[in-house]
């Protein structure tokens, strides 16, 4: 063994120099060398982010990634709400013979004394007031906003049928548990890209299959299988992306897909909707169109990191080559030798063994994992509720949906512009307090105002509500994926996000606590995001940080952190870039 202690000039070593410091003691013969300034041992380890730097870590290659990333965040925007625009419940009321060559508004006046109009039959109209009859509806009149025929209006699924539509909204829940716990695993074991294919056909046949259905069970199959690629489609290729992104081009990257792209499809989809006039039309525009990702697997490579992790040095050297042609660098040969000796040496015999479980078995990473899980729970949960709660405002549902979606831009446009600023941590713990406080705020107000009085101020206070939690939503996101071990990325961000979906069927519990008080539902969503908020203190800083590889990076990773240290507060040092502390070995260089 030889131990060197390289002293920096001006806080300044040269690679160059000492690769051949390197190279001029293993003529010795000896294989091992001792670092005592871990500068030099970070420039001594050819490791994934410096290989990737060579090969171009934001140029060509990356921006086709992220058009392919901004693709799927247009599509799966419309995929994951086509529930609530397919199941829009147009004004109804009961068919009598006598209102059929009435206006919508004489119509309305027909049924002003009657406590329910929508399910009330009448016996007779006398004196332009209608007689109710205590038999219940079996034909109704549709007021169709826009023109457009939902499916609740198509089926009847309305009254005494209303049960219908529901069913099919929790089976596409239980479909994207299931699915993320599935595509998940599979993402682990067979890569990134062939899942990537896979859950987004899922979702291309879920969704055109259920234009077809005309029963409660049929529909319930369909949106099951329509559920399995249920955020997994845009998960996995999240991962994917973040993956081959430069560090500090990660939250401008990929919160710009997600606020221009996945905004935009939120905003338009319902006008989409409106353009094609009916539900089943819609559901094929889309769907559909997905068809086009399976391009994915000829253009894009798999991803290097987790070949590295499967142990496929080989394939994650083709991978990077690939990279590296497409962003037009060439590499020698010796760069990628040394990349595939150093994780031989280093990751081999310690990450071969590494699965999701092993994420409970250390004390660390198990707090970090427990900590994820209640965090995905709550900001899920509030972001579904907040995000699907449009109708009933005094607005035109197409309207309410579209002027809150808005709302996802300007959280991803604060996102691009704090994130890397305050860090991860404080991202995501100040963004859940800031969802504390406007959620608690936005449901006193909203509470206590006569229905249909303002609808404006409703809309404004509900676009706030949503500006809160896509915040959350989103730097919650990020931060999962960067914090969460290479080796079981993909199987553990589904099991995250799995936890999260499980929460959404609270969401009409929530909803209805506001008939015992009012603002109960905001005040029960608040005290979780505070919750929340605090327990994201508890985690590591990863902004500038190498993402660990391994279940014991993972565990040793942020350990000195303190619970109040942001990268916002204080002068960077030389430790941002994950350097370690002590002296380390590099076997085999």
């Amino acid at each position: 063994m030889c131990i060197v202690d390289v002293i920096d000039v001006d806080g300044y070593i040269r690679e160059v120099e000492v690769k051949i410091i390197i190279a001029s003691i293993l003529t010795t013969g000896l294989d091992t060398i001792e670092f005592q300034n871990p500068k030099c041992l970070a420039l001594a380890k050819m490791d994934f982010d410096k290989v990737l730097e060579k090969c171009g870590n934001f140029n060509r290659f990356q921006l086709i990634l992220l058009g392919y990333f901004a693709f799927i965040n247009l599509m799966v925007s419309m995929h994951y709400f086509s529930q609530t625009i397919i199941s829009f419940v147009p004004e109804h009321w009961c068919y009598h013979e006598k209102l059929e060559n009435m206006t919508f508004e004489q119509i309305r006046e027909v049924y002003s004394q009657i406590k329910n109009p929508s399910c009330t039959k009448l016996t007779d109209i006398v004196d332009g007031k209608g007689i109710p009859s205590k038999n219940g509806c079996d034909k109704w009149i549709y007021n169709l906003e826009f023109g457009y025929r939902s499916m609740t209006a198509e089926l009847n699924w309305v009254c005494d049928s209303a049960f219908e539509s529901t069913v099919g909204q929790s089976m596409f829940f239980v479909g994207s548990m299931i699915g993320t716990m599935i595509y998940g695993i599979l993402s682990d074991h067979i890569g990134r890209l062939p899942t990537i294919i896979i859950s987004n056909l899922s979702g291309i046949i879920g969704d055109f299959s259920t234009s077809f259905a005309r029963s409660s069970i049929t529909f319930g199959v369909c949106r099951f299988v329509s559920g399995l690629a249920a955020d997994t489609n845009y998960v996995l290729m999240y991962i994917l992306v973040m993956e081959y992104l430069h560090p500090s081009m990660r939250t401008f990257g990929l919160n710009l897909c997600a606020g221009i792209f996945y905004s935009a499809g939120l905003v338009v989809a319902p006008w989409l909707a409106v353009w094609v006039g009916d539900w089943q039309s819609y559901l094929a525009l889309a769907s559909l169109p997905l068809l086009a990702i399976v391009t994915i697997y000829f253009i894009l490579p798999e991803s290097a990191q987790w070949l590295v992790t499967r142990n496929r040095f080989e394939d994650a050297v083709k991978s990077l080559k690939k990279v590296a042609r497409i962003n037009g660098r060439k590499v020698e040969d010796e760069v990628f030798k040394e990349f595939q000796d150093f994780y031989r040496k280093d990751i081999d015999a310690k990450e071969k063994k590494d699965n999701f479980i092993g994420m409970f078995k250390t004390p660390r990473l198990r707090k970090l994992t427990f900590i994820l899980f209640f965090k995905s729970m709550v900001i899920t949960l509030c972001y579904d509720v907040v995000s699907r709660n449009v109708e009933g405002m005094g607005l035109s549902p197409f309207i309410m949906f579209s002027i809150s979606s808005l709302a996802v831009l300007p959280s991803s446009i604060a996102m691009i512009l704090l994130q890397d600023r305050i860090g991860r941590k404080g991202m995501a713990s100040g963004s859940l307090l800031f969802g504390a406080i406007f959620t608690t705020a936005t449901g006193v107000i909203i509470a206590y105002q006569r229905e249909n009085q303002n609808a404006f101020l409703l809309a404004s206070m509900l676009f706030i509500a949503r500006f809160g939690v896509s915040i959350s939503y989103e730097s919650s996101a990020q931060y999962a994926t960067e914090l969460i071990p290479t080796a079981v990325r993909g199987q553990a961000v589904g099991a995250v996000h799995l936890a999260g979906y499980a929460m959404t069927f609270l969401s009409a519990y929530i909803i209805f606590l506001a008939k015992y008080f009012k603002p109960l539902p905001s005040i029960v969503l608040s005290i979780l995001l505070l919750a929340g908020s605090f327990c994201c203190l508890l985690l590591p800083e990863t902004l500038n940080k190498r993402l660990p590889n391994s279940l014991e990076d993972g565990e040793n990773f942020g350990r000195d952190e303190k619970i109040f240290d942001f990268p916002c507060i204080g002068r960077k040092t030389d430790d941002d870039e994950d350097v370690p502390a002590n002296k380390d070995v590099v076997n085999g260089v």
